[in-house]
This record gives structure tokens, C-alpha cells and sequence, in this order.
């Protein structure tokens, strides 16, 4: 991650990522036969990490929002780097199949975590899409605060619970 976090996806190759890690570049192709294969282990090892968060975070809409809103809005501070580079992983999956896998994992586990609260599948779709842009947002807002982003959370899930269907 570190390759893409300071110098984007494409930049990428199993040489760069063996300088980076001191290793010959016959070990990283060892392990990894194409770059494709790097990828989606960064991708994954992220979602690892996400996934895992996800499922921590606590019970009740109220309280459970506002961490997710916490964990969107630390992408806009020191973790920036890191959470562009995800975002541009996330991105690549639309040319790369590889990558889609993780991609849909982390839909199911926003869907997972959203469900107690918005039992309509729809409902849970649009407010997964919302995370999804406001992970973007932090990258391109550093000022982007954790009450913006509960703000914009809070208001999706109340405006469906509202409507019956949450």
C-alpha cells in the first residue's frame, strides 16, 4: 500500500514493490505472478481491516453512525493518504475483475452493519452508496468533520426509517 499511498495505482510493478520492501524483485514475483495479484492483496488486507472495524463498532443507530462518521471523517486527516489509496483501488475495480471480490465485500459488510437499522434493501443500498461517496469526500476535503459526515448519515437513515420502510 505504501507504493500506492505516495505514488497512486499506476504506478505499481513488482520492481517497485520490491525496492520498497528491500527484497529482490524474484521474490515479490514469487508470491505475486502479476501485479493484479499485489492488488488485490492490498485491497484485501484493507478490507481485512475495515471489515473487522465494522463489526466493532456499537449498538444502536445513534452510536453506531456516529463512529462510522468517525472512521469516514479520519480519512480527511493523517490517514488521507491511505483511505485515496483505497478509494483508488476501489475505483481500478471497475477495469480490473480481480479487485471486484473486495469491492463486494465490503458492499456486503455495509449492508450487514446497516441492516438493524434499515431493514429495506434499497434503503441499505443507497445509504452503502453514501458511504462510499463520503470516503471519497474525506479525500478531497480535508477540512470534512465527523459531524458533516453523521449529519448526511443520520439524515438517509432517518429519512427512511420516516417513510416506513426503516
Amino acid at each position: 500500500m505504501r507504493v500506492v499511498e505516495r505514488d497512486g495505482v499506476a504506478s505499481v510493478s513488482q520492481r517497485r514493490v520490491a525496492a520498497e520492501a528491500g527484497v529482490a524483485p524474484s521474490a515479490v514475483t514469487y508470491y505475486y505472478a502479476a501485479v493484479d495479484d499485489l492488488l488485490v492483496d492490498a485491497l484485501t488486507r484493507v478490507n481485512d481491516t475495515y471489515v473487522a472495524a465494522l463489526a466493532t463498532l456499537p449498538d444502536g443507530a445513534d452510536a453506531a453512525l456516529r463512529a462510522l462518521a468517525g472512521m469516514i471523517a479520519a480519512g480527511s486527516g493523517p490517514d488521507r493518504a491511505h483511505v485515496m489509496a483505497e478509494c483508488e483501488l476501489f475505483l481500478l475495480a471497475a477495469r480490473r475483475p480481480a479487485l471486484r471480490p473486495q469491492v463486494e465485500r465490503w458492499n456486503r459488510a455495509v449492508d450487514a452493519f446497516l441492516t438493524p437499522y434499515l431493514p429495506d434493501p434499497d434503503d441499505r443500498a443507497g445509504v452503502c452508496a453514501a458511504v462510499d461517496g463520503l470516503f471519497v469526500r474525506a479525500c478531497v476535503e480535508p477540512e470534512l468533520t465527523a459531524a458533516e459526515v453523521y449529519r448526511t448519515l443520520s439524515r438517509l437513515v432517518s429519512r427512511a426509517s420516516r417513510n416506513g420502510r426503516g
